[in-house]
């Protein structure tokens, strides 16, 4: 027992295992990054030269559209400007906005066409009314024009304070629908400074509808005053609806109403 123990007691212990730095994993990762780094900037060198090559300027410009108010020189002379930009780098937003600021045009489409050139759709306002003196509105009650050159003479005559545009196109739409349906049609539409209403009749007759209760001061003349002066109608000059109780009816060449009902229109609507 004592020679065992003797012969093992000089055998050497056991190193506890230390942790390794494993470079060689983390310099294998390191490649693998710098692989791909390294692509993607051949990539994005490529897509940059490629770009590069093809932003040349913009040589044919195309322009489509029923043109009767603009004309193709107005949208080309609006494109020049960006065509120099080149044909990869200018704007189409740009140039829509420019060709859009221009008078008569409500859409304008703006594409690229291969490999240096640009195809322009434009669609043209509709002129649905007068406006003021020389203005025009279109289909939306927008004013798009402020001082025509050429109004139309068979458009309806609409006007009012500044701004209030579309209140009035949206009044005469929806007026003129139940005006067709009766057989008559409005002329013109007026509103004036202090909310009041008043239509004239392609007829001549002018319908004063004061500030309150429009739309059912319209529907009774509608139901009721337009039959009564049906027949009369060259011999009418005006027809007062701001009575709560009926109409009165002004002729032509009289100073005053023919007849008039009981109770006379409020000072604050007259």
């Amino acid at each position: 027992m004592n020679l065992f123990w003797r012969r093992n007691r000089f055998k050497s212990k056991a190193t506890p295992k230390t942790s390794r730095w494993k470079w060689p994993a983390f310099l294998a990762q390191w490649r693998l990054y710098a692989r791909r780094a390294a692509l993607l900037a051949v990539l994005v060198s490529g897509f940059g030269a490629l770009a590069w090559a093809l932003d040349r300027p913009v040589r044919v410009i195309s322009i489509d559209g029923s043109f009767q108010r603009v004309s193709p020189g107005q949208i080309e002379k609006a494109v020049a400007p960006f065509a120099a930009q080149g044909f990869m780098s200018l704007g189409l937003g740009d140039i829509q906005r420019a060709v859009e600021s221009l008078p008569w045009v409500d859409h304008a489409r703006i594409a690229r066409r291969w490999p240096n050139g640009l195809r322009v759709t434009v669609t043209e306002q509709t002129a649905a009314a007068r406006w003021g003196e020389s203005g025009l509105l279109n289909t939306r009650g927008e004013l798009f024009v402020r001082t025509a050159s050429h109004v139309p003479a068979e458009l309806p005559h609409l006007s009012g304070p500044a701004g209030s545009e579309s209140q009035v196109a949206q009044r005469y739409l929806a007026t003129q629908g139940r005006m067709l349906e009766a057989g008559m049609r409005i002329a013109a539409l007026r509103l004036d400074e202090r909310g009041a209403w008043e239509l004239d009749l392609d007829c001549g007759v002018t319908v004063r509808l004061g500030r309150r209760d429009v739309d059912e001061r319209t529907e009774r003349f509608i139901r009721t005053a337009s039959q009564v002066i049906a027949h009369r109608l060259t011999e009418i000059s005006y027809v007062d609806m701001r009575y709560s109780n009926g109409f009165a009816i002004g002729w032509r060449n009289l100073g005053t109403p023919a007849s008039a009902p009981a109770k006379h229109p409020d000072d604050s609507d007259a």
